[in-house]
């Protein structure tokens, strides 16, 4: 399998990591203390076209393929995973499905703004009591006896751009009697600016604290029924499919970190002096490196094995779902795995606030956590290499 970049590959990686280590990683620290949402770095990378860079050019992205997009991906991860979450859910969980499963007139309306940046998108499934079993959700939507609108109650939780989002990817119930449940479930898409539609308590996370997360709730908000995407009880077909393609996109963002982590500890290693010798000369400390970028290695290939899957289903129609599923866990393990070991390589100072090193701990967490666990994941391989539904 040749893994060769082409030149439009490399020109995106370059720009990706200029933009990344100039503009994001000098206030990574800053917006990670105060919480705030980088509008200011978000609308500099829309008008880069980081924020649609799968999307056609006749809505607005940038045209280019899976590759370049995790190569992009991994570029703004190192700088700051934060920031890259934004990208990933405007890119991934927005712009995908609408793509994918949208008429020629939602595309124009919905992708457009959001994939030059003058917008921002989110993507609703969780629930507070519905997280990796969607089809237990409770927000319905109801059809108007005239059939031209649905009403929606509800509300979803871990909404990432949530607090900033101009539009929303729904999904609600609307077949309550269907069996099994998810057949059920029908998407939408929502205006955040017409009534019913609330914004409630962002929630104070762990890590990634600059990507804003809250979570919304609808309170009889009429959706017209031109603003369903797909058909009736399609909703968990979409969402799954959304997540197929999202979850390359974590890799990608998993492997960034990591690399993050590696590069610090490589340079420390090199530097810090002990016992009258650079760390980096005592076998343990070897091991970890040794392991670290074997483990980053291994991920970088089964990232782009994910994303070639990607784009030979455009033309076959056939899932990549093992692939992504197997990126994404081994991906977010490995970033898991390179934050801790740079904390243990950095001793003291990797616990320290003044080296980036504890944030590349706190922000690696949340690949193993969103998007799918890493358990839904081993489920989700080993359902589809047993055959089992």
């Amino acid at each position: 399998m040749d893994f060769k970049l082409n030149d439009e590959h490399v020109m995106i990686r370059d720009a990706a990591r200029d933009f990344a280590q100039n503009e994001i990683a000098p206030v990574a620290e800053h917006y990670d203390q105060s919480g705030e949402f980088p509008a200011p770095i978000i609308r500099k990378m829309g008008e880069m076209g980081f924020m649609g860079i799968e999307v056609p050019e006749e809505y607005g992205g940038v045209g280019m393929d899976t590759i370049a997009y995790v190569l992009a991906m991994e570029e703004i991860a190192r700088a700051d995973v934060a920031t890259s979450t934004i990208m990933s859910v405007n890119n991934s969980l927005y712009c995908h499905g609408i793509l994918h499963f949208g008429t020629e007139q939602q595309k124009q309306t919905w992708v457009t703004p959001m994939a030059s940046g003058a917008e921002i998108g989110a993507y609703a499934l969780t629930e507070p009591m519905s997280g990796s079993d969607a089809g237990t959700m409770r927000t319905r939507a109801v059809l108007s006896d005239d059939g031209t609108y649905y009403t929606i109650n509800g509300r979803k939780s871990w909404i990432t751009s949530g607090p900033v989002a101009h539009r929303v990817v729904l999904f609600a119930i609307t077949d309550p009697d269907a069996s099994p449940k998810h057949r059920g479930i029908s998407a939408f898409l929502i205006d955040t600016s017409q009534p019913g539609f609330e914004r409630g308590k962002v929630e104070p996370k762990l890590g990634i604290r600059a990507s804003a997360t809250c979570e919304i709730m609808f309170d009889d908000y009429k959706c017209p029924v031109e603003n369903r995407l797909g058909k009736p009880g399609e909703g968990f077909k979409i969402a799954m499919t959304v997540l197929d393609a999202g979850r390359i996109g974590i890799a990608a963002q998993a492997l960034g970190v990591a690399e993050a982590a590696y590069e610090a500890s490589l340079q420390y290693a090199r530097e810090r002096v002990a016992f009258g010798k650079p760390i980096g000369a005592f076998q343990m400390i070897q091991q970890k490196i040794a392991d670290m970028k074997s483990r980053i290695e291994a991920s970088r290939l089964l990232i782009y094995k994910a994303a070639m899957a990607k784009m030979a289903a455009r033309e076959s129609g056939a899932r990549y779902t093992t692939d992504a599923a197997i990126a994404k866990l081994f991906a977010s393990e490995t970033a898991m795995f390179c934050a801790h070991q740079a904390v243990q390589i950095h001793g003291g100072m990797g616990y320290s606030k003044e080296l980036p090193i504890e944030r590349y701990f706190r922000d690696a967490k949340i690949t193993e956590i969103y998007e799918g666990t890493s358990e839904i994941q081993r489920m989700v391989i080993a359902r589809n290499e047993l055959k089992l539904r």
